[in-house]
């Protein structure tokens, strides 16, 4: 009798539009307040560093502002300035060829070393240090390492080839054709955070896949392209995505070793802003061009995403 008053009454506040507020326990309150507290030093941090100088450089995008005067409103004036600027065309060319360079062999190399990591085999710890040190190195200490071993003159790497090979010196920083794919191949001291993701990926496999695998009489190739690659696609799709971004975002190797040249061939993007915004003072501009990356990285993003539905598996759950 009590059961159907008491759901009497819960109609009649339903009819009436009336709404009974539910009482939150005061240890539900606490764990709140605590959550809002140890996360406001992000929350601060995130709209002062990173969320107020985006709105802050969406506005001076629309404006005149070389830093001595007050931004003057311009309106799209440096959006269409930018596409007919033939060195916006030119700085981000170069970078896309960049980009399609360095991805593929960022996510190949790291996914091959994360694989001959993952293997059984003695002092394994520190073959695994040696791979993964030098990607927390200083940019600017790799581009000075780099700029010594591949340096035309006395560079290691020529004085292997006319030694070993009797080959002529190649000009890897001073020729047009080359300056992009040495760029690429400074990525092999960078690859030790995209393979430590792909190794703790390997390393939570399930064992009984494998064991199904081998009493089928699958080989070694076979295991990885139908078992290993499938289960691990969605961290391929997250470090490629990454890889992406970060391509595009390339600037401390061209700033420290060829200065854009020769020729113009390694003025990416990102350097042509930092030369716009810090060498020119046309602040606006630069906030422009930051915004076309912001967008394009977006669109590129979004798109991967979208692509990626037909190849990456999600279903996968991990069993102990």
């Amino acid at each position: 009798m009590h059961t159907q008053q008491q759901a009497a009454s819960e109609n009649s506040s339903m009819m009436t539009g009336r709404k009974t507020k539910m009482k939150v326990h005061p240890e539900r309150k606490k764990e709140e307040r605590a959550f809002w507290i140890f996360a406001s030093p992000w929350i601060i941090g995130f709209i002062l560093f990173t969320g107020g100088p985006m709105v802050a450089s969406l506005w001076l995008s629309f404006t005149n502002y070389d830093v001595v005067s007050s931004p003057r409103f311009t309106g799209l004036d440096n959006f269409i300035s930018l596409f007919q600027d033939t060195l916006f065309f030119k700085s981000l060319s170069v970078t896309t060829y960049y980009v399609v360079l360095a991805v593929p062999f960022t996510i190949v190399l790291s996914l091959l070393l994360a694989v001959l990591l993952n293997q059984k085999i003695k002092g394994l710890f520190i073959f695994r240090t040696l791979f993964y040190a030098p990607s927390i190195v200083s940019g600017v200490s790799i581009a000075f390492l780099w700029s010594w071993l591949l340096n035309p003159d006395f560079g290691f790497v020529n004085n292997v080839l006319h030694e070993w090979f009797g080959l002529a010196g190649l000009g890897w920083f001073t020729d047009a054709k080359l300056v992009v794919p040495s760029m690429v191949l400074m990525q092999l001291t960078s690859l030790g955070g995209t393979m430590v993701i792909f190794l703790a990926s390997l390393q939570s496999l399930p064992k009984d896949l494998y064991e199904a695998a081998d009493i089928d009489g699958a080989g070694s190739f076979r295991k990885f392209f139908n078992i290993t690659m499938p289960l691990i696609s969605p961290v391929i799709l997250f470090n490629t995505i990454m890889a992406i971004i970060s391509s595009f975002q390339i600037f401390t190797q061209a700033y420290v070793i060829t200065k854009g040249g020769p020729e113009w061939n390694s003025y990416f993007y990102v350097y042509y802003l930092f030369d716009t915004a810090f060498s020119q003072f046309r602040m606006g501009y630069a906030s422009a061009q930051a915004w076309i990356l912001f967008l394009l990285i977006f669109a590129l993003t979004m798109l991967s995403l979208t692509l990626s539905k037909r190849y990456v598996h999600y279903e996968y759950t991990s069993r102990k």
